[in-house]
């Protein structure tokens, strides 16, 4: 298998995880010392301060769903686009359209970086 597709692939996998919150899935996913850096003035944090800070989000939403619009293949790295819908228990609704970057240390995510925007309620 080209392992450009084989790097698209595994993006889109750790996506699913998320949304089936098996966040223990996307660990198993990453290098010991990935990283994650995210729109939201935090700065970079590592895979696993940022998988605790998902953890809630597991209780609250009641669907979550990744669909990717375009994705560009490096040697090591995917950069794409996607849009996040989710609903959540109350049956209220809500997108963030993003650009999200993984970069690749042999078929291990090493670093994940996500510029993302919120449409508010559907």
């Amino acid at each position: 298998m080209d392992m450009r597709k084989n790097i698209g692939e595994m993006a889109t996998r750790c996506l699913r995880r998320m949304e089936s919150c098996d966040f223990e899935g996307v660990r198993a996913m990453c290098t010991e010392t990935a990283t994650v850096w995210h729109n939201d003035g935090t700065g970079d944090r590592t895979i696993d301060e940022k998988l605790e800070q998902l953890r809630p989000l597991a209780g609250a939403v009641g669907s979550l769903r990744f669909d990717i619009t375009r994705q560009f293949h490096g040697a090591n790295e995917v950069l794409q686009q996607h849009v996040l819908r989710m609903t959540m228990l109350d049956g209220s609704r809500s997108e963030v359209h993003a650009a999200m970057y993984f970069r690749f240390d042999g078929d291990l995510i090493d670093r994940m970086e996500e510029y993302a925007y919120g449409m508010g309620a559907a």
